[in-house]
This record gives structure tokens, C-alpha cells and sequence, in this order.
């Protein structure tokens, strides 16, 4: 089993910045790559970014490429999503996801773990 508890979220305006964190516990040794997901109210929960494990290699959703950056330290954990240029399309509880099967995921379905969730919110 693989614990993960998020925190960062907030609110802030139009072009600001937040930085959310991921820390996970537990089975870590076992995973192929984490991601970050988000939900909007009314919307599907959608992919955002993703990381592997051991290549830390990354892969972004196309309206995120250039804004958002996810990254890890050398000890692997926490993963955080540095957010820049923030806009209110951007809302949404935001959830990290870890993966002990696939490491190109950006469904869903691939990932076994998930955190609670943290609430961001970008005013206009």
C-alpha cells in the first residue's frame, strides 16, 4: 500500500503562482511514476502531469505545457507541481496519483493511489 497526502492549495489571483506537494509513504519502492489530476465541479476528473519514478521523465496535458511544471527532489519524494500563470480554467480540487503498474499513465484507471485532494481556486 502507498499513502500520498497533498498539500499547497489555495487561493490566489489571476497569474499568480502556487506550488502543491505530494508526499508518499509506504510501498514507494514499488511505483512506476506519480500525477497530478483535477477535478473541476460538473467536469470529469482530468490528467495534468505525470513523472516516473526512476527516470523522472514528464509528460504534461496540453493547456498546462509551459505554466506548470512537475518535479521531484533526488530522494524521489515529496513530488510537487509548481503552477505559474494561474487562470480561472485552472480551478478545480487538484489530486496526486501514484502508479505501481504503469509509468506513461495519464488515465485514471492506471493509477492505484490517490490522495485526498486540495482545493484551488484562481480568481478573474
Amino acid at each position: 500500500q502507498v499513502q500520498l497526502v497533498e498539500s499547497g492549495g489555495g487561493l490566489v489571483q489571476a497569474g499568480g503562482s502556487l506550488r502543491l506537494s505530494c508526499a508518499a509513504s509506504g510501498r514507494t519502492f514499488s511505483l512506476y511514476a506519480m500525477g497530478w489530476f483535477r477535478q473541476a465541479p460538473g467536469k470529469e476528473r482530468e490528467f495534468v502531469a505525470r513523472i516516473t519514478w526512476s527516470g523522472g521523465r514528464t509528460l504534461y496535458v496540453d493547456s498546462v505545457k509551459g505554466r506548470f511544471t512537475i518535479s521531484r527532489d533526488n530522494a524521489k519524494n515529496p513530488v510537487y507541481l509548481q503552477m505559474n500563470s494561474l487562470k480561472p480554467e485552472d480551478t478545480a480540487v487538484y489530486f496526486c496519483a501514484a502508479s505501481d503498474t504503469y509509468s506513461g499513465g495519464t488515465s485514471t484507471y492506471q493509477y492505484a493511489y490517490w490522495g485526498q485532494g486540495t482545493q484551488v481556486t484562481v480568481s478573474s
